[in-house]
């Protein structure tokens, strides 16, 4: 129970980056969570759609292990570890938060995974 919880929690996570990547990006919200000017956030605008699209992907993958419940293992530890891999990337090249809001609640569901 408590590995699929922090998994929805991952899952909401990535949703929220979804939202912000897609949709905020370009807005006074959006400058603000990312540190961005307007000038590089119009310009950049199309890619970071783009990097919100491979959250969702991520998302969708964890919410499809959750609905598959017992049978959904494997998807979830795969998109846990992609979630992972993609926050170390994220902290290596644009901040070291990115490793606390995307790698250390990935790890813990993957940790609460193993102990089930």
């Amino acid at each position: 129970m408590i590995a699929n919880v922090l998994v929805g929690l991952v899952a909401v996570i990535h949703l929220c980056i979804v939202y912000l990547e897609m949709v905020l990006w370009d807005t006074p919200r959006g400058h603000m969570v990312f540190k961005l000017t307007p000038e590089f956030a119009s310009a950049s605008k199309v890619l970071a759609a783009n990097q919100g699209l491979y959250n969702g992907f991520l998302a969708a993958g964890l919410i499809w292990g959750l609905y598959l419940g017992e049978a959904g293992f494997q998807f979830k530890v795969f998109f846990l570890l992609c979630g992972a891999a993609a926050g170390l990337s994220g902290a290596a090249t644009a901040g070291r938060k990115i490793l606390f809001i995307q790698t250390v609640p990935a790890m813990l569901a993957l940790i609460a995974l193993a102990l089930c």
